[in-house]
């Protein structure tokens, strides 16, 4: 039989039966599923930036139905990948896996970051279509499309990126993918174990249905750390919000917020419940599940709260909150009247004003109303059904 020969299908790898005691090589395929259009998405830089990339995958699999996509990203974030619907293979960004991706012959590839390894990699890779960003002869960032030159242009334009741009990164992320821009949500899934997990781990420390759970996600990545409030700043919410004595409170965070969460826990021992750090992202998911409004920095939380479809309540003093899309669940704390934010720097010449100036009676405002106007009336409903 010939090489050309080989089954066409998304379940035949040529190592071993895709079904016992059946060949397909040599009897032809026993179940075919098409591979049709090969698509392969480059994203391998910040964990929140992955999520928001999922909302592409409903519009991919619009335009090119009969498909498979595969996706390469980082070790630490192909977990947030697991189980995803659209997803027919990740790739975990190492040797093996850029040596097994530069024998491969795709239809389209789709870099997301603007980063010398990730175009490396869109210039390596076989492909009839390349869209996102590439490396010039010189190593310089190009945009490889024309659907990319929005996108690239906010990278090279503080005014358009701080001042002029109203759009969210799923609308011109969209139009760099020259995909048609639906609003579609984020992408994630908890498996049977991990929903077992959940409501086990609710029993252990008290957390009942009818509860309302506020969760604080206390930190943000250590590569821009202005992002998240003081320590003060959360221990004055707090102790604000129990004294409403309107729900329960979690702390949520990853390996990077554990100091942090247990100096704010000492304030409240006994009184609002520690989730564990240090378990992994996907078990930090699992803890960001419980609670029903998330009070956020403009972070992975954040967006994983996103893809919870949580309720959020964000403040940005240097990020900007343009291109974020709370998809109509949540509020936006910003200083819109703050000539130096948003600025993305690493190390602020101004003292902080940003996040000094976070109206903290306000979320205090908006964590009661959303319990009083939306959670109550839920609860009462779901109860009547």
């Amino acid at each position: 039989m010939a090489l050309n020969e080989v089954p066409s299908c998304k379940r035949f790898t040529g190592y071993k039966p895709c079904y016992p005691d059946h060949n397909c090589w040599v009897d032809g395929c026993k179940d075919n599923l098409p591979i049709g259009m090969k698509i392969l998405i480059i994203n391998l830089d910040a964990m929140g930036d992955i999520l928001m990339t999922t909302a592409q995958l409903p519009a991919i699999k619009r335009k090119f139905p009969d498909s498979t996509i595969y996706w390469v990203t980082l070790k630490i974030a192909a977990p947030l990948l697991l189980d995803n619907q659209y997803l027919d293979r990740v790739f975990v960004y190492d040797a093996e896996s850029i040596s097994i991706l530069n024998e491969m012959e795709f239809d389209s590839v789709m870099n997301v970051d603007k980063s010398q390894r990730s175009c490396t990699l869109l210039n390596s890779v076989k492909a009839a279509h390349k869209l996102g960003f590439g490396l010039n002869s010189d190593g310089k960032i190009i945009p490889v499309n024309e659907g990319a030159y929005y996108n690239y242009n906010l990278g090279m334009d503080d005014h358009l990126k701080f001042k002029v741009n109203e759009r969210t990164g799923q609308d011109y992320l969209s139009e760099t993918f020259e995909l048609d821009y639906k609003r579609d949500e984020y992408v994630f899934s908890f498996s049977d174990e991990e929903r077992v997990f959940i409501a086990d781990y609710k029993k252990s420390v008290g957390i009942h249905d009818n509860d309302y759970v506020i969760g604080f996600n206390t930190g943000c990545s250590e590569l821009y750390p202005n992002k998240k409030m003081t320590i003060e700043q959360h221990v004055y919410l707090i102790e604000k919000l129990l004294e409403k004595k309107i729900g329960k409170i979690v702390l949520l965070g990853g390996p990077e917020d554990t100091e942090r969460n247990n100096i704010i826990y000492s304030h409240f021992e006994g009184k609002i419940i520690n989730t564990p750090t240090t378990m992994g992202v996907r078990r930090g998911a699992c803890f960001e599940e419980l609670a029903d409004v998330i009070i956020t920095g403009d972070s992975f939380g954040m967006h994983l709260g996103i893809a919870l479809k949580k309720y959020i309540i964000v403040w940005f003093g240097v990020s900007c909150w343009t291109e974020i899309d709370l998809y109509d669940r949540g509020i936006k704390l910003y200083q819109e009247d703050l000539f130096c934010s948003p600025c993305w720097k690493k190390v602020c010449p101004y003292h902080l004003e940003c996040i000094q100036m976070i109206d903290l009676d306000r979320i205090i405002k908006e964590t009661e109303s959303y319990y009083r106007n939306v959670f109550t009336k839920k609860i009462t409903t779901d109860g009547n059904g």
